[in-house]
């Protein structure tokens, strides 16, 4: 194929892209009005040093009374998919207008039309392709801009005299970068210096974010000063700290000089070796230096090196094209730049591929005899030593990983450790009498492990019991008490100290009413959780207590008062959060407005932790009085309680309590999504956007749906771990809240989408759970029979020494007489009669209390994870 002047060359993951328009073959004749835009995929072929053609494509158009030419090309993001295609500008002229339309090439080498629009004049200035795929030009110093959501063309309120970036930008979306003259303020403001600059030189810098149509201020990317001689900019990196832009970028100038700007202040400068440099692109180099390539009107290159300083590196003359990508598959950038060749047809012909360092192919050089024998093993000796490095560094993140991992077990087997040793040493309920028990279960109910006794306490004994026992506390242990009205629920919630809330564990709330009922327990069922939250709360910091399997047995008294307590107690917490300092109870609201007004304490139940030298000490159990809630109808009527999630400027303004009582009430799941086509933008957009989220003010990772009907209310955190993958939790109140999120989740996922529930456990892990379990409920078992027989034998010690003194005696002499006969019978009597007494041997009671204790333990563990699988 004939090499045209307009064929345009883009690099697109390490292949070269190479457009072309041109006549079909087959049609010579006159009367043809087909034009042709053809693409060849071209890919460095590191045998024979050269480039090859791995696949093409082609694309016809009618070309009837009109010219079609190639205005630019590059890779632009697919809003729909989120993948990254090659995007090039068509224009068409006819007589009276221009139409301009957009392509889009996938990886099948398939054209797609994007968009379309007319205009009854030529664009020439400032022509940018970017993201949606959109484009963004200038005219009579106005910026206009089309994307292929709108498909309309738009004006921004802004005159401009040029642009010399476009580009996103952390928390703005796409920003134009551009200069204009000087908007002076009536009065002087704080800024003083940026408007004297301003009114020195006429012009200022001002950026334009698209999306939301706000200004930026000019100066956090580099002083007015300089916006007479800039004339194109790269950013380098751009992120927001404690609210504020911070910005790294490089400017080329009028002046010929390469200037580096770091948040506003010039950080170096470069005399650029040609003049009219029209362009800046960076490169990272397999020495992981950063070069930033320069081209030239006068058909130069350079590239200039940021290392101590900006210096030019290197520089290249009669260059068509410089292309950054990484071509020879080594990992890192190489620069492939195309010199201008009339002798060759071929568009390819003469290039360069070099990173300034090892890497180095040119266009005719014969390798195989020119180059030295040793070229090929110092390749291959360079690959390798950069596949070490990548596998020196992912081994090194795979050693700190596995040392958080251990270090995390070790706390965990600590922990586990301290809660076995309270369980079994430290338990307040008192127990009765060996004489009164013939059989004894303890069962964990779905709040806290109760006994399954007949006998009952008295509930306010029990309290007063609990209180006595309770250690000393500060006392300024709490900062805060407070209580919300979610629907149907009453949410109270204490927040500790966080000196005092770090030495407790097994932390839960109860609630007993103040007031004085014979007919009914004083004692509230709720449900107590955990919350920890930060600026930046992950969704996974929410603990409560995991559902229990309902017990074996339970005593059902109709006439006993008193069994309302041990069918709803409190809940108690198994896990520990570290830094987590607030504590809630969740109860039904309903019965509690039947007094109109009631008054409650707020009771906190937890253990004291003691710890020396890391070794496990004993814990004892406290019950802590936090204070007193009331609580009346016409509060609750008034509002005086309720939520307030409003919206104020894209957040929602909900107090740190409200998300607490909303945490505290929802339930939450988890949702692994992986897609294998398309990435994960549309989740985002559908969260802002169909289910009119706002994120918190407090931790802006979780967002509040502000949606009507029963969706209001829920809390979703998305995370994202790659483009292709994330996991979005939901915080809803019941299930049927859940099936329509999810129902309306799934309209907007790419196709091909797989959405799976993230579980707490595996089949497999919980198997091998369950045989550690019984294994220790077999050991528990038969340590407590040899315990028993150990205890019966050393009482019988007389027993065994009548037994030694009849085995030691010669059997011989003892059967020779009569007399001697009758001895031995009576001492066999005597000796069959004490086996069969110590066979009867009674247990103490605190033994048998201490044995049964453990062998329920034991058994309770393997229950639970029964009931799990």
């Amino acid at each position: 194929m004939l090499r045209s002047e307009q064929d345009q060359f883009l690099s697109y993951n390490g292949e070269v892209l190479v457009f072309q328009l041109s006549k079909p073959k087959y049609a010579e004749e006159a009367d043809d009005k087909t034009m042709n835009l053809c693409v060849r995929r071209m890919v460095f072929n590191r045998d024979t040093k050269l480039f090859v053609q791995k696949s093409s494509g082609v694309f016809s158009m009618g070309a009837s009374d009109s010219k079609i030419e190639m205005i630019c090309c590059s890779c632009t993001t697919d809003s729909r998919t989120g993948i990254i295609l090659p995007c090039i500008l068509m224009k068409q002229k006819k007589r009276n207008n221009v139409k301009y339309f957009s392509l889009l090439l996938h990886s099948s080498n398939q054209f797609e039309p994007s968009f379309y629009f007319k205009l009854d004049y030529e664009l020439k200035e400032d022509i940018r392709l970017f993201a949606g795929p959109s484009l963004l030009w200038r005219h009579a110093n106005k910026l206009f801009y089309i994307s292929s959501n709108t498909r309309v063309v738009q004006s921004a309120p802004v005159q401009l005299s040029s642009v010399v970036w476009t580009g996103d930008i952390v928390g703005e979306g796409t920003v134009v970068l551009g200069i204009r003259s000087a908007c002076l303020p009536q009065t002087e403001d704080a800024d003083g210096f940026s408007v004297s600059d301003r009114a020195i030189w006429g012009s200022e810098f001002f950026g334009y974010a698209i999306q939301t149509q706000k200004m930026l201020t000019g100066t956090c990317f580099m002083p007015h000063a300089y916006s007479r001689v800039v004339s194109s900019v790269y950013i380098c990196k751009s992120e927001r700290l404690k609210k504020q832009l911070r910005v790294s970028l490089v400017a080329i100038t009028h002046k010929n000089q390469l200037i580096w700007f770091q948040n506003g202040v010039p950080k170096g400068v470069c005399e650029l070796p040609y003049e009219k440099p029209c362009s800046v692109k960076p490169a990272l180099t397999s020495s992981s230096d950063l070069l930033f390539v320069v081209s030239f009107a006068s058909g130069n290159s350079c590239a200039v090196q940021r290392r101590d300083s900006l210096q030019v590196a290197s520089k290249w003359q009669k260059v068509k094209c410089v292309l950054v990508d990484d071509f020879i598959g080594s990992g890192s950038e190489q620069l492939l730049l195309l010199f201008k060749d009339d002798s060759n047809t071929d568009v390819l012909s003469t290039f360069k591929i070099t990173d300034l360092g090892e890497v180095n192919y040119a266009s005719g050089i014969n390798y195989k005899h020119d180059a030295p024998a040793a070229e090929g093993l110092q390749e291959n000796g360079l690959l390798t030593v950069r596949a070490l490095e990548t596998r020196l560094q992912a081994g090194w993140t795979s050693v700190r990983e596995l040392q958080q991992h251990l270090r995390l077990q070790k706390r965990v087997i600590l922990q586990s450790c301290r809660a076995l040793i309270d369980l079994v040493e430290e338990r307040t309920h008192i127990l009765p009498n060996s004489k009164e028990v013939k059989c004894r279960k303890w069962a964990r109910s779905p709040l806290r492990l109760v006994s399954l006794w007949d006998d009952v306490e008295n509930p306010a004994d029990s309290l007063s019991k609990e209180t006595l026992l309770a250690s000393k506390v500060p006392e300024h242990f709490t900062e805060e008490l407070w209580q919300r009205v979610v629907g149907d629920s009453l949410v109270v919630g204490v927040k500790l100290t966080e000196s005092f809330y770090l030495s407790l564990c097994d932390v839960s709330l109860s609630l007993v009413m103040d007031q004085d009922f014979t007919s009914i327990s004083p004692v509230i069922k709720c449900q107590s959780k955990i919350i920890k939250l930060t600026k930046a709360f992950s969704a996974l910091a929410v603990s409560s207590n995991q559902i229990e399997p309902p017990p074996k047995k339970m005593k059902l008294d109709l006439h006993s008062k008193n069994d309302l307590k041990k069918e709803v107690p409190k809940r108690s917490s198994r896990i520990q959060l570290e830094g987590a300092q607030t504590v809630t109870a969740v109860t039904s609201l309903s019965p509690l407005l039947a007094f109109h007004r009631v008054c409650c304490l707020v009771l906190l139940h937890a253990r004291k932790q003691n710890h020396q030298s890391d070794s496990l000490q004993q814990s004892k159990k406290i019950t802590v009085l936090c204070g007193k809630i009331l609580l009346s109808l016409e509060d609750i009527s008034n509002g005086r309680y309720s939520v307030k999630m409003l919206r104020d400027n894209s957040y929602c303004t909900g107090s740190m309590e409200d998300i607490f009582a909303v945490l505290a009430v929802s339930v939450r799941f988890s949702f692994q999504i992986v897609s294998r086509d398309c990435t994960l933008t549309p989740i985002s957009s559908w969260l802002l956007g169909e289910m009119e989220c706002t994120p918190f003010k407090e931790c802006q990772d979780n967002i509040f749906c502000h949606k009507a009907g029963n969706i209001h209310g829920t809390i979703f955190n998305w995370a994202l771990k790659n483009p292709f993958e994330g996991v979005l939790a939901i915080f809803c109140r019941n299930v049927t809240v859940l099936f329509q999120c999810l129902h309306s989740l799934t309209r907007v996922l790419p196709p091909r989408c797989c959405v799976k529930l993230v579980r707490s456990g595996s089949k497999g892990v919980l198997t091998e759970q369950l045989a550690l379990a019984l294994e220790k409920e077999m050991l528990t078992l038969k340590n407590s029979l040899f315990l028993k027989e150990t205890k019966a034998e050393s009482s019988l010690t007389w027993g065994t020494e009548l037994g030694k003194k009849i085995n030691n005696a010669p059997l011989a002499s003892l059967l020779d007489t009569e007399e001697g006969v009758q001895q031995f019978r009576k001492e066999m009597q005597n000796e069959r009669e004490e086996s069969v007494r110590s066979m009867n041997q009674t247990m103490d009671g605190a033994l048998y209390q201490k044995m049964a204790l453990k062998l329920a333990e034991a058994q309770l563990s393997s229950d639970m994870i029964v009931w799990r699988l």
